[in-house]
């Protein structure tokens, strides 16, 4: 069989999954040369190429709120400067009015030439631990302008024909509190590009370049065609939904992030038009940000396996008005955009499951926390410790969410607490799932974490991104709302609880202490098998007061069995309940 490009099939195939290859080889580069436990342990990171033209052609298996905004990025930077790319040369950028998301995230390209010609592009994404800024990490929510947040660079050289400009590796030095390892990571990007390059060129010299370029446009045709495939079979109509973020750090009013999904033949519009102004505080979310939220959601209702490239982004419209908390005009602050596209994402999954309801899992519990500690030791030396902890996903129509996992938009991992106390100043004393949390359904919620830092350090400063304390992340099909998250601060002999935002400073024998928000429920708790809820009051994920309190199944605490009868009798009685 030929492919209407009149390509073999066997050949598209290989190449697509050529180019899978090649991004996750880079992802590993990565991973294995950096410095900063952002990158090496917690994997914040993403890696793509794109052809000649910039058109992104793969994404690795990294972090999709990343890879959708390469696009914008690549953009600015042949609209700056194509014309002026020689062999050799690599860019960087990390405005977010430039095509990045926020200062940490530096994005680094570097063309790939074939006998004198540009043939394709090698591009890295990595979070940097500093950027400079008024707070230690750039990841607060204080900020009430860009400018408070950190170094900021349009697209810029870093190398000019394989030579480091200095100027630029000098004025980050000078910038940031911990230049060895934002320095190292950068480096590592570098070489995670050099492995892309490398591959792409071994890649195109299999096949030829002609046919690998060809076959590179009919893989973005391939991804379109599956994408307006799977939207031709979702239900046209108007869905709408609206979820809500508990503050900005700010000012007290909740934020709300409106979705309205347009499903009209094989097209398929997201406008957020009701959503709120942008803010003061640093959670807005970068447009680029935003529209990879948009096309990370869509990509789980279109299933199966088509080429994981920029061409299923093309029948997805995106709109929202300029200067809205999912679109802000500079210089709207975003260090802590985070938060606002783990929202926009739990809104539109809220949207789409009117489209899909039985592909579409309850709300995750609402991204993760944000904590970042930096400060200075007895010798002077600064640190910088940033990481994020997972909530767990929603119920799903079949299964249970997820425990503790990191969100379905991102593929993180957790900072395992032997590294962390090996390389900061910190002692983890709690990290464990925390009991009764997660909403009851017939598939119940994942479970919420515990995680409890104490500082050892004379002082420094504690930052915390956190959310959903009031507006709960939703259950669907009648399950029950996930349970809200949590924080103290025990200093001095006094334990207060915090705000979900804030910057404070710290003293040694200081202990922090957050919970992360458990996932909402799917289904009825009353049709969940009691067999279940007695596994899950085994495993110590619920109390046996909570199992009756929750899901109507009464356990013989001395048996450790559940009471048929009297789980029958209590579940008669609530059932009948107007």
């Amino acid at each position: 069989m030929i492919t209407p490009a009149g390509l073999d099939p066997i050949r598209l195939e290989l190449i697509k999954n050529g180019l899978d290859a090649i991004v996750d080889e880079m992802a590993i580069a990565l991973m294995r040369s950096a410095y900063s436990t952002n990158l090496k342990t917690s994997m914040d990171m993403s890696c793509a190429l794109c052809d000649a033209q910039g058109r992104l052609i793969a994404q690795g298996l990294t972090i999709p709120m990343h890879l959708g905004s390469i696009p914008h990025a690549m953009a600015a930077l042949l609209a700056k400067f194509e014309g002026r790319v020689d062999p050799g040369d690599v860019f960087l950028l990390n405005d977010p009015y430039q095509g990045g998301t926020h200062l940490p995230d530096f994005y680094v390209f570097k063309p790939i030439f074939l006998d004198g010609e540009r043939v394709g592009w090698s591009i890295s994404i990595g979070h940097m631990m500093d950027v400079g800024g008024k707070t230690p990490g750039g990841n607060g929510a204080d900020a009430t302008e860009i400018f408070q947040e950190g170094f900021r660079m349009p697209p810029l050289k870093l190398y000019q024909g394989g030579q480091p400009v200095e100027t630029l590796f000098e004025l980050l030095e000078r910038n940031v509190r911990i230049p060895r390892l934002v320095l190292g990571d950068l480096r590592a990007l570098v070489a995670a590009c050099l492995t892309g390059e490398r591959g792409y060129l071994a890649l195109a010299a299999r096949y030829g370049m002609a046919d690998f370029a060809a076959t590179s446009t009919a893989l973005l045709d391939q991804a379109e065609r599956l994408a307006r495939n799977a939207i031709s079979a979702m239900p046209d109509g108007v869905y709408s939904f609206t979820d809500y973020i508990d503050d900005d750090g700010m000012d007290p009013d909740p934020i709300p992030i409106r979705v309205t999904i347009t499903v009209a033949g094989d097209h398929l519009i997201t406008d957020f038009e009701g959503s709120a102004r942008q803010v003061r505080g640093a959670i807005n979310s970068a447009w680029p940000y935003t529209k990879s939220a948009v096309y990370a959601c869509v990509r789980h209702l279109i299933g199966g396996d088509p080429p994981n490239n920029e061409g299923y982004f093309r029948p997805i419209e995106v709109r929202a008005p300029l200067g809205s908390v999912v679109n802000p005009a500079s210089p709207a602050p975003v260090a802590a955009r985070g938060l606002t596209g783990y929202r926009i994402t739990n809104a539109i999954f809220g949207a789409l499951a009117g489209i899909a309801p039985d592909r579409i899992p309850a709300c995750e519990a609402g991204g993760d926390t944000g904590v970042s500690v930096g400060g200075y030791d007895a010798d002077g030396r600064a640190f910088v410790f940033v990481e994020f902890v997972f909530g767990g996903w929603g119920g799903r129509p079949r299964l249970d969410g997820v425990d503790v996992c990191a969100s379905m938009t991102v593929n993180f991992s957790n900072n395992p607490v032997e590294v962390v106390e090996a390389e900061y100043p910190l002692l983890i004393e709690r990290y464990e799932y925390a009991q009764d949390t997660g909403g009851a359904g017939l598939h119940r919620g994942g479970l919420a974490v515990e995680r409890d830092y104490r500082f050892l350090n004379p002082e420094g400063t504690l930052s915390l991104r956190s959310d959903r304390r009031t507006h709960l992340p939703y259950g669907l099909a009648g399950g029950q709302d996930g349970t809200p998250s949590s924080s103290t601060l025990e200093s001095g002999g006094e334990t207060a609880v915090t705000p979900a935002k804030f910057t404070t400073r710290v003293r040694a024998g200081d202990a922090f202490r957050h919970r992360v928000a458990g996932a909402g429920g799917w289904g009825n708790p009353l049709d969940r098998d009691p067999a279940l809820v007695l596994r899950d009051v085994r495993d110590e994920k619920l109390t046996p007061a909570y199992a009756a309190l929750a899901y109507g199944v009464v356990i013989d605490e001395a048996g450790g069995v559940v009471d048929a009868a009297a789980t029958n009798e209590l579940r008669t009685r609530r059932s009948s309940r107007p």
